[in-house]
């Protein structure tokens, strides 16, 4: 027998997915206005969700590991404004070598738009503790570069290219905050000569050659020195 639900009892509202989602972004936005005083840290975590009108518990809920969701947040957000401007492209038309570049620049611009936060940020995951998700945050733009780029690699060449365009990313974003554009780009070109011999490249790379150059991108990013 069929029941009929009173629509008063009905609970109407967002799904829960679209509130956490909406949250989170306005966590992200108030952290990046007081991250340049306050630092990338817990402090900032707490601040940002009482600007942001949420409680602790629910800053539990959504940021778990506090300051460390909220660099993943961002790294997200940049990743996506970085995909949205690619969008634009007709990536067929490129070489391999264009796409590249066209990936990094979309990348690094994506980050200008929160340049005054990069710095607090970079002193954060430089931490020995945080080193583990700076890579991965660097590895994750990589492949969604990659994959824009039409990579379908699935043997040890999808690692060996996500590998080598991780560091060609924080290596630059590095010289961009250090030296400005100009360096950057000039960084970049030179990089991505450098690995076009992708073979060559392959056979020299060390087990922790990504982590070593995050670390010292990281370092330049922090004091604006090599």
């Amino acid at each position: 027998m069929s029941q009929t639900v009173d629509p008063s009892l009905q609970v109407s509202g967002p799904p829960a997915a679209s509130w956490a989602d909406s949250a989170e972004q306005r966590v992200l936005d108030e952290a990046l206005r007081l991250a340049p005083r306050t630092g990338w840290n817990t402090a900032l975590v707490a601040r940002a969700l009482a600007a942001a009108g949420l409680s602790e518990a629910e800053g539990q809920l959504l940021l778990p590991e506090g300051p460390r969701d909220l660099a993943a947040l961002l790294s997200r957000r940049h990743n996506a404004a970085a995909l949205e401007r690619l969008a634009a492209l007709d990536v067929a038309a490129l070489k391999i070598r264009q796409r590249i570049r066209e990936g990094v620049v979309a990348r690094l611009d994506a980050a200008a738009q929160n340049a005054d936060v990069l710095r607090p940020l970079a002193v954060f995951l430089a931490f020995p503790t945080n080193l583990a998700l700076a890579v991965r945050l660097t590895w994750d733009s990589a492949d969604a570069l990659w994959r824009w780029a039409g990579d379908t690699a699935t043997d040890e060449n999808h690692y060996s290219k996500r590998a080598i365009l991780s560091g060609i990313l924080v290596s630059t974003l590095a010289v961009d905050l250090a030296s400005g554009r100009a360096s950057a780009l000039s960084h970049l070109d030179a990089r991505i000569d450098n690995v076009m011999a992708f073979e060559k490249w392959k056979a020299g790379l060390k087990p922790m050659d990504l982590a070593t150059e995050v670390v010292s991108a990281l370092a330049r990013m922090r004091y604006g020195k090599a």
